[in-house]
């Protein structure tokens, strides 16, 4: 009994899966499809969002500051594009926040380390229900979009203190909102 609970819940969590009358297979391994089931724990535990901002303020303000030494022109020239398009949907939370996304998306990848783009986008995922919270207030919107400038600006100049600093004011004005 005590096995088969142990590999239902490594079942819940991704980790294998369980073929009736064929066996138990690990699967893939895919960091996305590990974090997939934390989305749920996340949106019920405040605390749990707290301790995701921690996480955030750890990783982003990292990738902010390598991302402000290493971005391409063609990497910034697509920061300020979403930008641009971040200003003109503030009224459409759901565009906002596939945009908001992208954004960080682009400061990982411009790190050029695979690594933390991998991480952040499994960050991301996890962090789908804080930001959809947040994301529903147009005065959150409205400061996402002062404290992204600032970070683009920061990033356009390589300055990585700058953009260390403009991304934990970011984080620290999101987690205020909760």
């Amino acid at each position: 009994p005590s096995l088969r609970e142990a590999l239902r819940a490594l079942s819940m969590m991704n980790v294998v899966e369980i073929r009736q009358g064929d066996g138990t297979y690990v699967t893939s391994l895919e960091p996305d499809l590990l974090v997939e089931h934390l989305d749920f724990v996340i949106s019920l535990d405040n605390s749990t969002l707290h301790h995701l901002f921690e996480v955030r303020r750890i990783l982003e303000v990292g990738i902010a500051g390598l991302a402000a030494q290493r971005a391409s022109d063609a990497q910034i020239a697509g920061l300020e594009e979403l930008f641009d398009e971040s200003v003109e949907c503030q009224n459409d939370a759901a565009a906002f926040l596939q945009i908001d996304l992208a954004m960080h998306e682009l400061m990982a990848e411009a790190t050029g380390n695979p690594l933390l783009r991998r991480v952040m986008a499994s960050m991301s995922r996890m962090g789908l229900a804080s930001r959809s919270r947040t994301g529903a207030s147009q005065s959150v919107r409205e400061r996402t979009v002062a404290d992204h400038r600032a970070i683009v600006a920061a990033i356009k100049t390589h300055d990585a203190d700058a953009a260390a600093r403009a991304m934990l004011d970011h984080l620290n004005h999101v987690e205020q909102s909760l």
